[in-house]
């Protein structure tokens, strides 16, 4: 008799395993069967959704220590001046002053936690309680605007850390409200339809342009001073300008990140499980050998570094300078609540359009209506899980697009989402590895989601011009600005100014028959009123007569 190879025994270990899960209480809590999904699929969603959005574990943490923290002139190392010490002036915070660097290591550190804790704790509630397989974490945009637009590089803008932290939480606590009373879903679902489809295609376009970047994916296409954009893949670029240095397309990372796309492409055309996680895990193990050039740990002292770091495997970290530094005192200043209005605007907009963008791709929409399951439970578990990041320091969650890395391998409910959290909450003991992630690891992959969410572009009323038109400069802009909200902001515009004429002549239309019906009804009761004389008067010559 034949024996069963290896393979064959683990996947009906595998198909025992999940029917006994889907029998449980568990399983049927999340809808297993009914979403016609299994625990090991969800599973493996989860992993690849993490391994697409694990970036921004350090990406977020570094954009907002741009910021300076809580970090003040009062960490400056004092100025020696002859025999003597002075007190450093705010130059000492732009410059190379020791104790400000450390400062700013403490807080990036904080800000490494507070992201990996914001990101579990918005993930495992999405799954827990909405049962959605979606991912949230700290969203890039708002994490750029608090540190380089509200608080400033290194502190130089016109709002201290501790009120732009308040500023996100009153954001988040709106939000909340607005999601508790109905009125977000339905600011929402006023989005047509095929801006809808168009907002989940623009997410693809810029996806796969963040991917196509150098400092979040693969590199092969960066600044120019004549096109905006041009094709790079630079080994080396000038500082000042980002021009290649040398030529283009001789970047090693690069043909290593392409190689990882051929792989991770390669696995999904043959529909291989897991196959989102493959080019990431060879690009990352291949990039952290050093000697080579394509290591993560260069012979430098940021190299050096970062390589004693990612030695130690295992570290934990606690929060000591961010968490709870909240000053709401600031808040009544006309530059604070515009920063507050702001965020506020950016996450009814490209937030809830992202969700519902998910929920498109995905599948769980109920159609017409534009609602899809869990809808409410969804809407505010993101808000909330904003107000727990201004908490610990961070800025505004969302939900991430990079969840259709694990819509792609199949998630469909609460499991997927859960299970990304958990790789959160590794990520606080496993730091030193899992931010040891290249970007140009991440990067073939954000390509691929772009390429996925295309599919939504068929179903876009593409021959109807006043529907096609904004959607395709919804699509268009979202990359091109590289601004979800400013996709949606514009499409939303010719949208109404297309419709404006035809809205107008049904109201036209509308008010002339209202108006039409009260002249009939006046005719009418005119009409009746002089039938009501004759008949009185013919009544009264009657009597007269007789």
């Amino acid at each position: 008799m034949k024996r069963s190879s290896p393979w064959r025994k683990l996947a009906e270990a595998e198909d025992a395993v999940n029917r006994a899960v889907a029998a449980t209480r568990v399983g049927r809590y999340f809808k297993l069967e009914a979403r016609k999904s299994s625990f090991t699929k969800e599973l493996r969603a989860g992993a690849a959704t993490f391994l697409t959005m694990a970036y921004i574990i350090s990406v977020n943490a570094a954009i907002l220590t741009d910021s300076g923290g809580p970090c003040t002139v009062s960490d400056c190392t004092p100025v020696v001046v002859g025999n003597s010490t002075a007190v450093p002036g705010p130059e000492c915070t732009v410059g190379s002053n020791p104790g400000y660097e450390q400062c700013l290591g403490r807080t990036k550190s904080d800000l490494i936690v507070a992201t990996a804790v914001a990101a579990m704790a918005g993930s495992f509630a999405m799954g827990a309680l909405a049962n959605l397989p979606l991912g949230l974490a700290p969203g890039m945009g708002a994490n750029a605007y608090f540190a380089y637009n509200m608080v400033g590089f290194h502190g130089s803008g016109s709002i201290p850390y501790g009120t732009a932290l308040a500023g996100v939480m009153v954001e988040g606590i709106v939000f909340f409200i607005l999601s508790a009373v109905g009125l977000r879903s339905r600011l929402a679902r006023m989005i047509p339809r095929n801006i809808r489809l168009a907002t989940a295609v623009g997410i693809g376009l810029f996806l796969a342009f963040t991917g196509l970047q150098a400092h979040q994916g693969v590199g092969l296409v960066g600044a120019s001073p004549s096109t905006l954009v041009t094709l790079t893949a630079c080994s080396e670029t000038d500082p000042a300008t980002g021009a290649c240095l040398g030529g283009s397309m001789r970047s090693p990372t690069f043909w290593l990140g392409a190689v990882g796309f051929l792989i991770t492409a390669t696995c999904l055309a043959r529909d291989v499980k897991g196959g989102m996680i493959y080019g990431i895990v060879f690009v990352t193990v291949v990039s952290w050998i050093r000697g080579t050039a394509v290591t993560v740990f260069p012979d430098t002292a940021a190299g050096n570094a970062g390589f004693d770091y990612f030695k130690k495997v295992v570290d934990f970290h606690t929060i000591t300078t961010t968490a709870g530094r909240l000053s709401f005192g600031g808040l009544r200043h006309g530059n604070a609540l515009l920063a507050v209005f702001t965020l506020l605007y950016v996450d009814v907009l490209a937030t809830t359009g992202t969700m519902y963008s998910m929920a498109e791709y995905g599948g769980f929409t109920d159609g017409a209506g534009g609602g899809f399951d869990g809808e409410y439970r969804a809407f505010l578990v993101d808000a909330g899980s904003t107000v727990l990041s201004a908490a610990l320091g961070s800025t505004t969650v969302t939900t991430y697009v990079e969840s259709t890395a694990g819509i792609r391998e199949g998630g469909r409910t609460g499991v997927t989402a859960i299970t990304v959290a958990a790789c959160f909450l590794a990520s606080l003991f496993f730091g030193p590895v899992l931010t040891s992630v290249p970007p140009w690891a991440v990067g073939p992959s954000l390509v691929l989601v772009g390429a996925m969410m295309m599919r939504v572009a068929k179903d876009i009323e593409w021959a109807d011009m006043k529907e096609a038109i904004p959607a395709f400069v919804t699509m268009a802009l979202m990359p091109l600005t590289f601004s979800i909200a400013n996709g949606i902001i514009a499409g939303l515009g010719v949208y109404i100014a297309l419709h404006c004429y035809d809205w107008a002549r049904i109201a036209y239309l509308k008010a002339s028959k209202v108006l039409d019906e009260r002249r009939n009804q006046v005719a009418a009761s005119s009409a009746g009123e002089a039938s009501g004389i004759t008949a009185t008067t013919a009544t009264a010559a009657a009597a007269d007569v007789v």
